[in-house]
């Protein structure tokens, strides 16, 4: 049996510069399921993703989705692409299972915590206030150059990933400091300044965009407390869920998050299309 896709759309060309087409996935030319491939709005046409891949209940389990799989990536080569990525729910076991079988790497992880209603007490010495103007733009530059670093530590090109940072800051921070419900904090432990925060408000909660323990300060517990700080802020607002991503290998993070209770809600995955 031959396993195809099906084009079912023109070609979309997206009002925010992406591209994308649906697609059939056929079985000797018997509709089995669907597939809706896109483009990057974060990355550009470099980089494809597969935004669904659906096959239905009675041909499931019999390979129709790795063939489906390998056919978007050669649609994606066609359109020029040198990655494709997908995000998979974490209940999604065969599909995570599909992904690593097919070669595809872990790049983060979305993760959520639904907070209760009284804010947690940071531990003696620590306190949490806002960050100055003057702080606000050492962080800043400081922050934009961490984020491409680490996107170029995860295979993107380094002329990709500083264009990136740019346009994810200055689309989230029109405003900058006082970009509306946006909170910059920076936490101080025995009146020695130990990490920064930034938290976004949402109507369905709050998300940590970058939190951060100097260096110099780290070992100590106060990323923790930084944490702690963010959960307060959420609920300090009426808001009772917290959410937050972290890259594959920030194993610290990683070990912290889950030890505040905060559980996987989703998985990032890329493969390089060489």
């Amino acid at each position: 049996m031959t396993t195809t896709l099906r084009p079912t759309e023109p070609l979309q060309r997206n009002v925010d510069g992406t591209r994308s087409r649906r697609f059939q996935v056929c079985v000797n030319s018997r509709p089995v399921g669907a597939i809706h491939l896109g483009t990057s709005p974060s990355f550009g046409p470099s980089v494809a993703r597969v935004l669904e891949l659906r096959i239905e209940e009675p041909d499931r389990r019999r390979g129709r989705g790795t063939v489906a799989a390998l056919a978007a990536e050669e649609v994606a080569r066609g359109w020029g692409c040198r990655q494709i990525e997908v995000s998979v729910p974490a209940e999604a076991e065969a599909a995570l299972r599909l992904g690593e079988a097919l070669g595809y790497m872990p790049r983060s992880r979305g993760m959520e915590k639904q907070l209760g209603d009284t804010p947690p007490v940071l531990p003696a010495g620590s306190r949490g206030r806002q960050m100055t103007q003057a702080e606000f733009e050492v962080w800043l530059a400081h922050e934009s150059e961490v984020y491409a670093r680490t996107w170029i530590e995860r295979g993107v090109p380094e002329a990709e990933a500083y264009a990136k940072s740019s346009r994810d800051h200055e689309t989230l921070l029109p405003q900058g400091l006082t970009t509306e419900n946006m909170l910059f904090s920076v936490v101080e432990h025995e009146g020695t300044r130990v990490g920064t925060l930034w938290v976004a408000l949402r109507e369905e909660g709050a998300y940590v965009f970058d939190v951060e323990a100097y260096a110099a300060h780290r070992g100590h517990g106060h990323g923790r407390t930084l944490m702690l700080l963010a959960e307060a802020q959420t609920i300090a607002t009426g808001r009772r869920v917290l959410g937050l991503n972290v890259f594959a290998g920030n194993t610290p993070a990683e070990r912290l998050y889950e030890s505040l209770g905060y559980g996987t809600t989703r998985y990032s995955l890329y493969k390089a299309l060489l």
